[in-house]
């Protein structure tokens, strides 16, 4: 197994997502903080994808991790339609809460940086009252601006101080994938997780999806009429040309490295 890239990808216009499920994902944690190797794992669902495509150094940082995990039902499906049978859904969310549970056994050390204070304090107290006996080494809720470079090398400072196995990264798509490669090798860190409102949902500050909604990739309809204002443009005009490019993929009009 490549310690690296231990699984396969599917190229979906031109960014290339693990072929894997949740129990892989989990997996690749243990082999990492086993070796102390540091690595970064993006979320993508479908309009991180579609991002990816349109952005050359984007694209680069989803192709260059450890995991880009297929967070969404449509990118799944795809990953099945190229061959990749064991594909389930790694969503944010989810993968918090299954890397938690497997630490209860593992001893796995958790950062959490991101979020608002409420919202970081109120996450880490959830937490721990599910998993008892997590260990979380520290909170960070980092400014909604820019970092000063002093800034950045004060947490830098304090998340190494704080010897975690795993830091969960809150701060946004991409902003988040971009800060967790530009800081990977100085943190030292063995996994980086981008999980984008995993932090809001699962500390209550936002509602999530009904599970039927999300199984039956409906939760961008739900997250849709909760924030219309923010995201009707990532959904009405995003989701049907990420579906038109992965078509012209399909038939062969357009191809991707």
């Amino acid at each position: 197994m490549d310690i690296q890239n231990p699984f396969p990808r599917g190229n979906i216009i031109g960014v290339h997502v693990s072929a894997i499920n949740m129990n892989d994902a989990l997996e690749a944690f243990q082999l990492w903080i086993s070796a102390r190797q540091p690595h970064y794992v993006c979320v993508t669902p479908a309009f991180s994808v579609l991002e990816g495509h349109d952005d050359p150094d984007l694209r680069r940082i989803y192709n260059f991790s450890g995991l880009t995990t297929p967070d969404g039902i449509p990118v799944t499906m795809i990953l099945r339609w190229k061959g990749f049978k064991n594909v389930t859904r790694v969503y944010g969310p989810d993968l918090m809460l299954a890397a938690c549970e497997r630490s209860l056994t593992t001893g796995w050390r958790h950062y959490f940086y991101g979020g608002s204070p409420t919202v970081v304090v109120e996450l880490a107290k959830k937490l721990q009252a599910q998993f008892t006996g997590l260990q979380i080494t520290g909170i960070e809720s980092p400014p909604f601006r820019p970092l000063s470079p002093a800034e950045e090398e004060e947490s830098v400072k304090r998340i190494r101080a704080a010897l975690p196995d795993i830091v969960w990264v809150g701060v946004g798509a991409p902003r988040q994938d971009k800060w967790m490669f530009t800081h990977l090798e100085q943190l030292a860190v063995p996994v980086l997780v981008g999980v984008g409102a995993a932090f809001d949902f699962l500390s209550g500050s936002k509602p999530q999806a009904p599970v039927w909604m999300q199984r039956n990739g409906l939760e961008w309809l739900f997250r849709l009429v909760i924030e219309p204002r923010r995201l009707w443009r990532r959904y009405l005009l995003g989701n049907p040309r990420f579906l038109w490019l992965v078509f012209l993929q399909a038939i062969g009009v357009i191809k991707f490295d």
